[in-house]
């Protein structure tokens, strides 16, 4: 009786490595932008929560923000990004930005973040 032989092939642990490698690469250029979109998140919501900020003027909430950003190190928002608004007396913050990761050659990642305080929004 013959057995026949099994397992995987060079061929297919080639290919089962470069997929790895691929898959970690992606993971390592989209960390730091989720990363630092939940940190523009944390920042919103602590601005909203202060209540200094309360009744704040734009610049001063501007002026917040940089010192905030400052600490966490954003550097994908500027305080002149920010959409300051008011939504029944209570403050409203949001933001648009992209972030282009590229991959390789001409190959990226275009990563679009809305970060916001409306209490109703899709994010």
């Amino acid at each position: 009786m013959r057995h026949k032989q099994q397992g995987i092939g060079l061929f297919g642990m080639f290919f089962v490595a470069m997929s790895l490698v691929f898959a970690a690469i992606v993971v390592m250029k989209l960390v730091p932008p989720y990363v630092e979109y939940m940190a523009i998140n944390k920042v919103f919501s602590a601005m909203v929560a202060d209540p200094e900020l309360k009744d704040a003027k734009p610049s001063q909430i501007r002026d917040s923000y940089i010192r905030r950003s400052g600490i966490d190190n954003i550097t994908s928002v500027t305080a002149d990004d920010l959409d300051i608004s008011r939504d029944n007396g209570q403050l409203v913050l949001s933001a648009k930005y992209h972030v282009e990761k590229p991959l390789f050659s001409n190959i990226g990642i275009y990563i679009d973040f809305a970060p916001t305080t409306a209490p109703h929004s899709a994010q």
